[in-house]
């Protein structure tokens, strides 16, 4: 019997697996390296151990220093959680070498499957070893690990070189292994997977299908189960072929066979020999814990011969602190706020007042709703996402919430080409016009008027301003007699230091306000308030780049020097954040009249990076 659990993982999955074990009477252990010192994780563990650095390369893919860490700890078993040494065998050797009980497959079937070149290969499909013109568009794609990281789509050959290049850096950071590989790449297909859970003892449950067509960067968005509009015959084809995969390999414990569906037929894609980051989707609707299974599994029980039954449907979305409408910029800062309504599932790394690092995923959360049917479950989970409170860096929860309402994906019409063909209309800045009127009679509400205190006369119009959706608002209002506030654009029926009661166009609508220095969140809608008086020290140059997001120049153009003629769109260095790469390209044709940065320096967001003087 497991008593003491060490997670080699951080964030969301690793509070999540504590929370199993807390159920189950299992004392836990967390590794955080200096970058998550005061990380929840590291808070909700009995025990933690610090893994020196801040780099995944110091730290999380060290193996040697994670079985240290739970030889010191006391534990008795280690759960890789997913992403990191997940999918590494020679980790997994590590750890029952040291006479540490795994939580996962086989060695042997890691090596066998998590190469995603080799599972190819046991599959009988075939990488392209030397594309040509006829086999574009390709994507060169990682070997190990997954999440979207170390893939680049090409479309021209000449394009191959350096997709290679930066998908090996790419995958080196996130994985340890730089090994990718070249496959077709087939445009507008449905990402379908299937969940499977084997035992010691001959077992295999398919537990149903998972949709996880919108992705974006290759790395899913919104996941669902079961997968919608499948025929009974394609489903049951495609478990069937999990269940093959899995006992071709001596499978044993929780894992995911991906196919990509088009035209009605399946090719495979890959086995992830680790728990998904979308398991809540299968565990809500087959009412299962996964990981207290993958426990027991590991402890040597036997599955019940027969899965349970599905019931309802379930819709998870994945809250990242990014910025879609700037090519997906991760953001960081403090989460001041984030709660979600009751009903729905949260699974989170973070409470309120956490800083979001630069140093690893953005995801903050997911969200996940169940209900009897697909158009209920998608119905709750929009409407609890709009009614999340949500206070911090830039987040993606409005295009989830246009996302889930959009036509394509309540009809089920949704590919992996979701996001390409709909993303500029879901980006579309639509912030509330009366949030700027709201917030500034919040702040008139509790603060002393101009005159000296409350008068019972009415003052002059006095102005505020704020940044809303990159314009800039001016507002003017008055305290009237007796201290109550007016505003000519809309009626005041209250107006306190959080809530503002506004009568537009004859409906009476509440505004609730949050403010944290200068930033301010109305209902769904962040401003930012603005000086009487803007800063001149604040000023740039004509053609400057500043860093969208802090992070460290991992790369910068062949021949970037002051004097360089350069045109726009022309990429010009590269960012790496938050475990991915970030193209930073010419503002305008001209010629480079300054270069602030060199490969390895670190950058804090709005730093001058390089200034390019239009011609």
């Amino acid at each position: 019997m497991i008593t003491t659990l060490l997670v080699a993982n951080r964030g969301e999955i690793a509070c999540r697996i504590f929370r199993t074990c807390r159920e189950l009477g299992i004392r836990t252990v967390a590794v955080y390296s200096d970058a998550d010192e005061n990380a929840l994780h590291a808070r909700e563990a009995d025990d933690a151990v610090r893994l020196p650095g801040t780099a995944p390369s110091d730290t999380y893919l060290r193996g040697d220093l994670i079985v240290k860490a739970a030889l010191a700890a006391g534990a008795d078993a280690v759960h890789p959680g997913y992403g990191f040494l997940s999918e590494n065998p020679a980790f997994a050797r590590e750890v029952r070498d040291a006479g540490l009980l795994w939580i996962g497959p086989p060695p042997s079937a890691i090596e066998a499957m998590a190469s995603k070149t080799r599972a190819k290969e046991l599959m009988g499909v075939a990488p392209l070893t030397d594309p040509t013109e006829a086999d574009l568009p390709v994507l060169v794609k990682a070997a190990a690990g997954g999440g979207g990281r170390g893939m680049r789509i090409v479309r021209r050959l000449d394009e191959l070189p350096a997709a290679l290049e930066g998908a090996r850096a790419e995958a080196t950071s996130a994985f340890g292994d730089g090994e990718v590989f070249v496959e077709p790449y087939i445009e507008n297909g449905r990402h379908v997977e299937v969940q499977i859970l084997a035992d010691t003892h001959g077992t295999v449950w398919a537990l149903g299908t998972r949709d996880c067509s919108l992705q974006r960067r290759h790395q899913k968005v919104v996941e669902e189960a079961p997968a919608p509009g499948l025929s009974a015959g394609l489903t049951d084809e495609l478990c069937a072929q999990a269940v093959r995969a899995a006992r071709a390999v001596d499978y044993v414990g929780a894992g995911t066979v991906e196919f990509l569906v088009a035209d009605g037929r399946a090719q495979f894609l890959e086995m992830n020999t680790r728990l998904q980051v979308e398991h809540p989707v299968t565990e809500a609707v087959f009412d299962v814990d996964l990981v207290a299974l993958q426990l027991r599994v590991a402890e040597g029980h036997a599955l019940d011969t027969d899965p349970p039954t599905p019931r309802g449907h379930a819709v998870e979305a994945r809250l990242y602190a990014e910025d879609p409408a700037r090519d997906w910029a991760p953001q960081t800062g403090t989460l001041h706020r984030l709660a979600v309504p009751a009903g729905v599932r949260l699974d989170t790394g973070f409470t309120d007042g956490d800083e979001i690092s630069v140093h690893y995923d953005p995801m903050l959360a997911k969200v996940v709703a169940h209900a009897p049917t697909r158009a209920e479950a998608v119905r709750r989970l929009a409407g609890a996402l709009e009614a999340t409170a949500l206070h911090g860096p830039v987040t993606n929860r409005d295009l989830l919430v246009r996302s889930l309402r959009h036509e394509d994906f309540t009809t089920a019409r949704m590919d992996t080409g979701f996001y390409d063909r709909h993303l500029a209309a879901l980006t579309e800045a639509a912030p509330d016009p009366h949030a700027p009127l709201a917030a500034a009679l919040a702040a008139a509400s509790h603060a002393p008027s101009r005159f000296g205190g409350w008068r019972n006369l009415p003052s002059q119009p006095q102005t505020r301003r704020y940044l809303m959706a990159g314009e800039e608002h001016e507002i003017h209002y008055r305290h009237a007699r007796g201290g109550a506030l007016e505003a000519d654009t809309a009626r005041v029926l209250h107006a306190d230091a959080h809530t503002v009661v506004l009568e537009v166009d004859g409906v009476r609508r509440k505004f609730k306000v949050t403010g944290y220095g200068d930033q301010v969140f109305v209902n769904n809608t962040t401003l930012r308030a603005l000086p009487r008086f803007p800063d001149p020290a604040a000023q740039h140059a004509l053609g400057s780049l500043l860093a969208p997001m802090p992070g460290t120049v991992v790369r910068v153009a062949e021949g970037l020097t002051v004097g360089a003629e350069v045109k726009a769109g022309e990429p010009l260095l590269w960012l790496e954040a938050m475990k991915m790469e970030h193209k930073i390209t010419a503002p305008a044709t001209g010629t480079v009249s300054a270069v602030h940065v060199s490969p390895g320096q670190q950058v804090q967001v709005d730093t001058l990076l390089a200034v390019v003087q239009p011609t």
